[in-house]
């Protein structure tokens, strides 16, 4: 079996993780990542405390498994969804957009497991020495806000920079990738777009077609100016929002423009004028499939392939 510390830091059975992929990351999925022995996350987003309190209860009655909560530090309600975090003795905690020193110490007197996404060594560094019990590592080749260094790159740098577990996130997809990502001294991988892909995920039909459709080519980066790049599948928004871009619009107005185009894509289905949301594996992804077949497949291969290496080298 395939096994690692990341497995006995967090209590699951494979060290695969779903990422807290926005307005899809729920109960339905959260609890098939982790009945099916990964760790599902719920993404909070910038959703009201209410919803998100329902999301853990729902995915509470789901599974009796291990799952976490990825928290958006930007978000306008972050101090309540805390609050509720403590409340309903949630074990996991990952975060993303922002520094997450303020709330460690009332995380670690409750004992949850603290894991933030970094995009930077500086930054793995720094989440080490407040407390975090172990880092994702994001390469830029992740769906959503990204950084600006490949995962190849990045996750060997900070798995030599910190003492604390690595998890590689971006441009993973399949067993191929959990190995290379166990090469580079990662301890699990992070995935995103392959369990949006998956039957019970709640994500539109049309998305998920898009993203069957998808080839190596079929995402792109916007919001550069923003300092919040963003990548997603090429399609109408992302020709407008570029337009806007190079026309000189403030911060402002392409903040304003992208409101609600996530939820218009991702859940409504409006795949010309949505955010559709992609990483650059998209165009591996090939079938919609349950996610206990994705998560068994990926382990399998991931085994095989090392099997392989070792035979290939004399071992």
């Amino acid at each position: 079996m395939l096994r690692t510390v990341i497995c006995d830091l967090l209590g699951i059975e494979y060290p695969i993780i779903q990422g807290g992929m926005a307005h899809l990351g729920t109960a339905e999925l959260v609890s098939a990542v982790s009945n099916a022995g990964g760790l599902g996350i719920i993404g909070t987003g910038y959703y009201e405390p209410d919803w998100v309190r329902d999301q853990i209860r729902r995915t509470q009655e789901q599974t009796d498994r291990p799952f976490g909560i990825n928290i958006q530090l930007r978000s306008p309600h972050i101090e309540q969804v805390v609050r509720i975090i403590l409340e309903e003795k949630t074990r996991i905690v990952t975060t993303g957009a922002g520094n997450p020193a303020k709330y460690m110490p009332d995380f670690k007197q409750a004992g949850i497991k603290v894991i933030p996404v970094i995009a930077t060594v500086s930054t793995a560094r720094h989440v080490q020495e407040v407390g975090a019990d172990a880092v994702v590592a994001e390469g830029m080749e992740s769906a959503g806000h990204i950084g600006e260094t490949t995962t190849m790159a990045l996750v060997p740098q900070v798995v030599d920079s910190v003492r604390i577990p690595v998890i590689a996130a971006g441009g993973i997809a399949d067993g191929r990738g959990l190995a290379a990502a166990l090469a580079l001294g990662a301890k699990g991988v992070q995935m995103g777009t392959v369990f949006a892909c998956s039957q019970e995920c709640i994500a539109h039909p049309e998305y998920k077609k898009k993203i069957l459709e998808a080839n190596d080519c079929a995402t792109v980066v916007t919001g550069h100016t923003t300092g919040l790049p963003l990548r997603s599948l090429k399609n109408s928004l992302t020709e407008q929002y570029t337009a806007l871009e190079e026309g000189g619009a403030t911060p402002e107005e392409l903040d304003m423009f992208g409101q609600g185009r996530m939820y218009l894509g991702l859940i409504e289905g409006d795949v010309d004028e949505g955010s559709l949301l992609a990483g650059q594996i998209a165009g591996m992804i090939k079938e919609i499939k349950p996610v206990k077949e994705i998560i068994e497949g990926i382990i399998a291969e991931a085994e095989a392939v090392i099997t392989g290496l070792s035979k290939q080298t004399g071992g």
